[in-house]
């Protein structure tokens, strides 16, 4: 038989997931209020297109990104990345 450990509910890796999980049932009920009849294929496309970019990649928490959103993260990436160029030329 398996048993789990429980995490505390003060610990940090609880909140993150506690976040993630409120962050997650926001989208679903923001997308769900987006329910429309598109007239083709190519404006359902859009649309999609346009509700990843606006909503899902700049509020979205992501385990694998630290628990940031996607866009947050590249925007640290970017950062770091600008910041080890700046060094290297200084050298």
């Amino acid at each position: 038989m398996r048993t789990f450990a429980k995490h505390s509910a003060s610990s940090p890796r609880t909140s993150i997931k506690r976040k993630a999980a409120v962050s997650q049932a926001v989208l679903c009920s923001a997308a769900q209020g987006l329910r429309y009849e598109y007239r083709d294929l190519a404006e359902a496309r859009a649309s999609i297109r346009e509700f990843l970019e606006k909503v899902y990649n700049r509020k979205r928490l992501h385990s694998a990104l630290g628990y940031l959103p996607p866009a947050e993260f590249e925007a640290q990436l970017a950062a770091q990345n600008k910041e080890a160029a700046a060094r290297q030329l200084s050298l």
